[in-house]
């Protein structure tokens, strides 16, 4: 009987490190790779919003008719992007409770990106992440 309880325990123990360690770094690389394929999906809105502002030299209205066509990505699930009449493009993954914001940012006829995500934890450096 003692054998038994003893077998059990560590069976629990076992189980139990599974789940509070190998399980979230599963899930913390598959939230980093769908950070990545939201973030360079943004990619031909960006360049579409970046030649608009540099030509207009305005922002404004510059992300008026640029569309992202929602992605399935087998492994992440469906990415979604929206493009403000300003050019800031958001974007999110419902599956990993994944949310971007990009800004562009016009100063010398040139526009740069600023990028921010959620969480800081799945984003790529280049998003406010540690990568």
């Amino acid at each position: 009987m003692r054998t038994v309880l003893i077998v059990i325990a560590v069976l629990a123990l076992v189980g139990f490190l599974v789940v509070a360690y190998v399980l979230p770094g599963m899930s913390g690389a598959e939230a980093k790779e769908a950070a990545r394929a939201l973030v360079s999906g943004a990619d031909p809105a960006k360049a579409q919003v970046s030649a608009a502002a540099e030509k207009s030299g305005s922002l404004a209205g510059a992300g008026a008719g640029v569309k992202l066509a929602p992605r399935n990505d087998p492994k992440a699930g469906e990415l979604k992007w929206l493009v403000e009449p300003n050019g800031a493009i958001r974007g999110w993954n419902e599956k990993n409770a994944i949310e971007i914001a990009l800004i562009p940012n016009l100063q010398g006829g040139k526009v740069t990106w600023n990028c921010r995500g959620y969480p800081i934890s799945a984003m790529p450096a280049a998003c406010g992440g540690k990568d």
